[in-house]
C-alpha cells in the first residue's frame, strides 16, 4: 500500500509539473557547479588523464568544494525529479545548466544579443522536442536483468576505451571533446541506472542496495567526475567540453530510455521527423552559446599556477 501513496495523492499533472520544476533546479545547481569548476579547474597544474591526484589538488580549493556541495544537490534534485517523471524527459531539461553556464561566467556584465539569441536557440529547442515528443514513463524494471548489466559494461568500456583512446591522439585544443564525450556518455547511463531504480526509492535502503544498478552507479559517478574535471583541464576553454557533455548526456539518457526502460515517445513519422529536427536545433544552439561563453568572461581564466585565496 505503501508504494501507491505517491500516486494515489498526487495527480499526474502535478507530478509532472513538480518534477519539471525539480528538473530545473537541478539544472541551475548544475551549471552553477560548472563554472566553479572550470574556475577552479584552470588554477592547478595539468594532470593526466585518469590520475586521482587531480582530484585531490582540486579539493584543497575552496571554490571546488563548493562546486562539489552544488553538484550533489543538483544530483538529488534530479533524482527526486525522475521520482516524478521520465527520463527522457528529466535528461532534455537539464540541457538547461549551459544557459546559467553562459549567464553566469558573464557577471558582472550583461549578456549581449548573439548570447540571449543563442540561448533562446536553445530553449525553442528543447521545448519543441519536449512538445513533439510527449515522453511518457513506464515502471517496468526494464534494466534489472543481468543480461542488460553485461550490455552496458561492454557498451561502455567500448565507448570510454575508445574517447580515451582519441583524447590520447589529439592536440591539446580537440582533446576535451572525447573526454567530455565520455563524461556525458557515464552521465547519461548513470542518470538511466537511477531511474530504473525508482520502484525500490519507497522500499527503503535496504531494497535500494540490493539492486546491481546502484552499485553501477556508484562506479559511473566517479569516472564521469573525473573524465568531465579532466576535459575542464585539457584545453584552454571550459564551455565546449561542457556543451558537448551537455548534449552527450541527454541523446544517450534518452537511447536507454527507449532501449532499456520502455519508455515511450511519439513514434510516427512526421513526429519523428520533428523530434530530429528540434534536437538538431537544440545541438546547434548548445555549441553556438558554448562557443561565445569564453568571451563573456570578463576576467579571464586564472593561470595555471594561480592561488586561489
Amino acid at each position: 500500500m505503501a508504494d501507491d501513496c505517491p500516486d494515489r495523492f498526487v495527480n499526474p499533472g502535478t507530478r509532472a509539473a513538480l518534477g519539471t520544476v525539480l528538473a530545473v533546479a537541478a539544472a541551475a545547481a548544475f551549471g552553477i557547479s560548472s563554472v566553479l569548476q572550470y574556475r577552479a579547474n584552470q588554477g592547478v597544474p595539468q594532470q593526466r588523464v585518469g590520475q586521482p591526484s587531480l582530484l585531490v589538488r582540486l579539493w584543497q580549493r575552496r571554490t571546488w568544494r563548493w562546486s562539489v556541495l552544488l553538484a550533489a544537490a543538483a544530483f538529488g534534485l534530479q533524482v527526486a525529479a525522475l521520482d516524478f517523471v521520465p527520463l527522457i524527459l528529466v535528461q532534455p531539461l537539464l540541457v538547461t545548466s549551459l544557459l546559467w553556464y553562459v549567464l553566469l561566467i558573464a557577471v558582472p556584465r550583461r549578456p549581449d544579443r548573439t548570447i540571449v539569441l543563442e540561448a533562446s536557440l536553445c530553449l525553442i529547442g528543447l521545448c519543441s522536442f519536449l512538445l513533439l515528443a510527449a515522453p511518457s514513463a513506464n515502471r517496468s524494471r526494464g534494466l534489472d536483468s543481468l543480461g542488460s548489466a553485461a550490455w552496458l559494461a561492454g557498451g561502455l568500456a567500448v565507448v570510454i576505451g575508445s574517447c580515451l583512446l582519441l583524447a590520447v591522439r589529439l592536440g591539446r585544443r580537440w582533446r576535451p571533446l572525447p573526454l567530455a564525450t565520455a563524461a556525458g556518455v557515464c552521465y547519461g547511463v548513470t542518470a538511466g541506472l537511477i531511474s530504473s531504480l525508482a520502484h525500490a526509492f519507497p522500499e527503503g535502503l535496504p531494497a535500494v542496495f540490493g539492486h546491481w544498478q546502484t552499485y553501477g552507479v556508484i562506479v559511473l559517478g566517479p569516472i564521469g567526475v573525473q573524465l568531465s574535471q579532466n576535459a575542464y583541464q585539457a584545453g584552454p576553454l571550459g564551455a565546449p567540453a561542457l556543451a558537448t557533455f551537455t548534449v552527450t548526456d541527454p541523446i544517450v539518457a534518452i537511447a536507454v530510455g527507449l532501449l532499456w526502460l520502455d519508455e515511450r515517445i511519439r513514434t510516427a513519422p512526421w513526429f519523428l521527423l520533428g523530434e530530429a529536427a528540434a534536437l538538431a536545433v537544440l545541438i546547434v544552439g548548445v555549441f553556438l552559446l558554448a562557443r561565445r561563453a569564453p568571451h563573456a568572461d570578463p576576467g579571464g581564466s586564472p593561470s595555471r599556477n594561480g592561488h586561489e585565496p
